[in-house]
């Protein structure tokens, strides 16, 4: 036995960690099948050349593509209890931390980093799908906390990036509670009159979007990304229908008023920065360039405010009327 596990057990090990690292160099696109060099897909953020998938970004290369390399400050997040009901199912909750963080090489689902987009500080919170599905447990509350509080003292705009799969359930409560303290650290970041803006990336699910995710002053999304709170089978399965195509995907989420913008990952710092300075630069709100996506709207209002308004309980002339009224006046002018 001893032989087995002091000499064979390592051979073995060393032998697939090896086929591993080779294996890692290609990545397969999970939208249309093509093998992707690995460096390619970093330079292209992590988005597929061919179908245009946008898969999981890291933390470290989200922050990177919006700040530049060494242009952001990760800000130090406080340690909360680990494993505070000794759960385990096929392994300890313990043990799946230390795996997932071996894998990922962060200590936690969420990072609080703060940076300076345009010119204009900001402080921004990353969900990290990789780290047990980006689900929201103490630590993650906590994150919030801290990027809340960061960003009242700094009178700066709080941007967030969801991905996550809902509360982390090795936590049952606590993960659940995290629900309102996330959401009462929103509310502190609107009290003191500064913009908070949620990007919801694939996935973003359960109790992430029954809270904080969908709290947005903006909301922004990724291309088809899955946004929402139960399943779709969960919910076929409860209301006996069949749900409509593209159900829970970001561009049905716009089409039906629950989204103001989906944007292209490589559109998106310089979208972020426009927004940033319409809503958190007093100063230059009157010189900010309006979004596309906000003209048509904008031309609506001015149409609208140009109209004249008829006051309650009068009857409203009609063009006819008014020729007519017009040319009594001049009749009696003469």
């Amino acid at each position: 036995m001893n032989w087995l596990t002091n000499f064979v057990r390592p051979k073995l090990q060393a032998l697939v960690r090896k086929r591993n690292g080779a294996d890692n160099l290609w990545e397969k696109c999970p939208g249309c099948g093509q093998m992707i060099f690995h460096r390619e897909l970093e330079q292209n953020l992590r988005v597929c050349a061919a179908c245009d998938r946008h898969m999981q970004l890291p933390p470290g290369e989200r922050l990177v593509s919006l700040f530049g390399e060494a242009a952001y400050e990760r800000l130090e997040l406080p340690q909360v209890v680990v494993d505070p009901l000794k759960f385990r199912d096929e392994k300890r909750y313990t043990d799946r931390l230390r795996d997932n963080r071996s894998k990922t090489g962060e200590e936690e689902a969420a990072v609080v980093a703060t940076g300076e987009l345009g010119g204009n500080p900001v402080v921004v919170v990353v969900q990290n799908f990789a780290f047990m599905g980006g689900s929201m447990g103490l630590a993650v509350g906590e994150a919030m906390m801290v990027a809340a509080d960061a960003a009242v003292e700094r009178r700066t705009p709080l941007i967030v990036f969801s991905a996550a799969g809902g509360a982390r359930m090795q936590e049952g409560i606590l993960s659940l509670m995290q629900m309102p303290r996330t959401t009462i650290a929103v509310s502190q970041v609107r009290e003191a009159g500064l913009p908070y803006i949620v990007v919801l990336t694939d996935p973003t699910t359960g109790g992430v979007t029954a809270s904080y995710a969908m709290l947005g002053d903006v909301q922004l999304a990724e291309p088809s990304a899955l946004i929402g709170f139960a399943g779709q089978r969960v919910i076929e399965n409860t209301i006996g229908e069949t749900l409509p195509e593209g159900f829970q995907r970001a561009e049905y989420l716009l089409d039906h008023g629950m989204l103001d913008m989906v944007v292209h990952r490589h559109e998106m710092r310089d979208t972020l920065v426009r927004i940033v300075d319409l809503l958190g630069n007093r100063d230059r709100r009157e010189e900010a360039v309006l979004l596309p996506a906000l003209t048509e709207t904008t031309e609506t209002t001015e149409t609208a405010e140009t109209a004249e308004v008829v006051e309650p309980g009068a009857e409203a002339e009609t063009l006819p009327e008014r020729t007519a009224a017009a040319a009594g006046d001049e009749g009696a002018d003469e």
